[in-house]
């Protein structure tokens, strides 16, 4: 890293440690007078902006009764839907494992999931019937990994059992994330760290684009079961991803692996084309 580029991520932890001290408390205060916090809302918004995401919303989020089903880019992708929509997440154990995000997603009510433990799926779907049963807003990204904006993968269903059968009044909406020309360079992708990640894109001179599209919902009761669920959830997700492209997705260039991620046998990628 240049001199300039560790100057802008000091600077950028700097605003982030000041989110934290402003944020918590206030957080803390509403819990200890029992008031519902917007707090964790707040910031996550904030440090989605501090990390240089100009965040734009399209469509209309439904406040509560709903589980979010998106695409999946990046540690930012909860910064900007939390920000957005003041989702509760299901994501992948790595980000949980993360200094600073995981506990500040953690205060945003995230389940986190250990991709190798099959064991513990039923105690993770009861965790998400609770939240839905609360009336939160719940996200999960079933890719089960991130991309790079331009592919999407098969959409893994454990996760989506909560919705068989649908608890009353719940309604699915399907979310695309749009990084626009940014996308392949903030996308966690490869065998890069996720502290590496962090560095290189608090690193960045520039600001970048995010949209949230809120695509339209949809009842779950018109899609019996899980598998139906989550091939509808992609086929509308995948074509807000192509309009946004302009042109086909591309198959997904990292084969992916239990932890990390690795290159694709030379043969395997000249097969897939």
């Amino acid at each position: 890293m240049t001199a300039s580029e560790r100057a802008r991520v000091w600077f950028r932890v700097a605003r982030l440690v000041l989110a934290v001290l402003i944020h918590v408390p206030l957080h803390y205060l509403f819990r200890l007078v029992r008031l519902p916090s917007p707090w964790p809302r707040l910031f996550l918004a904030s440090a989605a902006r501090i990390a240089g995401a100009k965040v734009r919303c399209v469509g209309t989020p439904l406040k509560r009764d709903v589980f979010y089903v998106s695409n999946h880019l990046s540690w930012i992708d909860i910064l900007a839907l939390g920000g957005a929509s003041g989702t509760a997440f299901v994501a992948k154990a790595e980000i949980g494992a993360s200094p600073l995000v995981g506990w500040l997603a953690g205060l945003n009510r995230t389940v986190y999931v250990k991709r190798e433990n099959r064991m513990g799926v039923a105690e993770q779907i009861n965790q998400l019937r609770d939240a839905l049963a609360e009336t939160w807003a719940v996200t999960v990204f079933p890719e089960g990994t991130t991309t790079d904006g331009k592919s999407l993968l098969p959409f893994k269903t454990p996760m989506l059992r909560v919705l068989e059968p649908p608890p009353p009044g719940v309604m699915v909406q399907p979310v695309m994330l749009d990084y626009g020309a940014a996308g392949e360079d903030i996308a966690w992708i490869g065998q890069e760290r996720g502290l590496n990640n962090a560095k290189r894109v608090l690193a960045r001179r520039q600001r970048f684009r995010l949209r949230v599209h809120f695509l339209e919902p949809f009842d779950p009761r018109d899609f019996p079961g899980r598998k139906a669920i989550a091939a509808e959830s992609r086929r509308r997700i995948e074509e807000a991803m192509v309009r946004a492209l302009g042109h086909p997705l591309r198959p997904f260039r990292f084969a992916e692996d239990p932890i990390g991620y690795k290159a694709p046998r030379a043969g395997a990628t000249a097969q897939a084309s």
